[in-house]
């Protein structure tokens, strides 16, 4: 199987080298500037690319367009992450590349299905999910939950057969991630949003530890050794030693505690 790609960026690259660690080969094709992944992160990048024959063409260019046209002639599935509008423009949308190569299978990754032609990235589609609080996320979610879905989408129409075509959504990748904060399970005042005390994130002497004695037995355990009553505030009782202390003593007993790392 060989992949011909566009995408850029995270989702896309994250997808196109998991096909490739399963044994595809994979011809990125970048702009002339390159991927801004490259400049955002190169470690990443280069980690992202091995073993993927890596192409910087003007497809805007005569030349270009024939280097492109005889890649998809020998592709099985074209890869790309952009805007409809943007892909039409070029003549590399699903109808068009349908006519000339009826044989191979496009997926395109758009921000949000829905409204494929608006802007975003990440932050924006965290933030319209309701996952955001009051800072930067320490990952990237619907990126990488969206790659997720990019590659079990060119498997899939690896098994339908040749002509495929799918779109998948950033933003809907996050539905089900959603689902708790939805129910209310993991909202404020929620179950697993701070109504537990035996299920949180508490300051030690020196750092944070997270504590998830969520089952009955686990949270009596951790009651009868802190020596405290079932459902008592726990602040006070972490601050009295360091994480890593705590984390020890935790592991002795078998309570699920375990340092906040950095």
């Amino acid at each position: 199987m060989t992949i011909v790609t566009m995408a850029q960026n995270v989702p896309g690259p994250v997808a196109v080298a998991r096909l490739v660690a399963g044994g595809a080969a994979a011809i990125k094709i970048e702009p002339p500037l390159g991927d801004p992944l490259e400049g955002f992160c190169k470690p990443w990048y280069d980690e992202l690319h091995a073993g993927i024959t890596v192409v910087r063409i003007d497809l805007k260019s005569e030349d270009g367009k024939r280097t492109l046209t005889d890649l998809l002639g020998s592709a099985s599935v074209f890869v790309a992450s952009h805007r409809p509008a943007a892909l039409a423009r070029l003549g590399l949308d699903a109808t068009s590349l349908g006519q000339r190569f009826p044989l191979l299978r496009h997926l395109n990754i758009v921000g949000d299905t829905a409204n494929p032609e608006t802007p975003g990235h990440d932050v924006t589609y965290q933030a319209q999910a309701g996952l955001l609080a009051d800072g930067l996320p320490r990952t990237l979610l619907a990126d990488l939950f969206g790659a997720e879905r990019a590659h079990a989408a060119v498997l899939e129409l690896l098994h339908a057969g040749p002509g495929g075509r799918r779109v998948i959504g950033l933003l809907d990748s996050l539905t089900s991630l959603t689902a708790p904060l939805r129910h209310g399970l993991t909202a404020p005042g929620g179950l697993l949003g701070g109504a537990n005390p035996a299920y949180g994130v508490y300051a030690a002497s020196d750092g944070l530890v997270a504590v998830a004695a969520l089952e009955p037995h686990f949270r009596a355990r951790l009651y009868a050794a802190l020596g405290l009553a079932d459902g008592s505030p726990l602040t006070d009782a972490f601050k009295t030693n360091t994480a890593a202390a705590w984390e020890t003593w935790a592991a002795e007993r078998d309570i699920p505690i375990k340092t906040a790392t950095d």
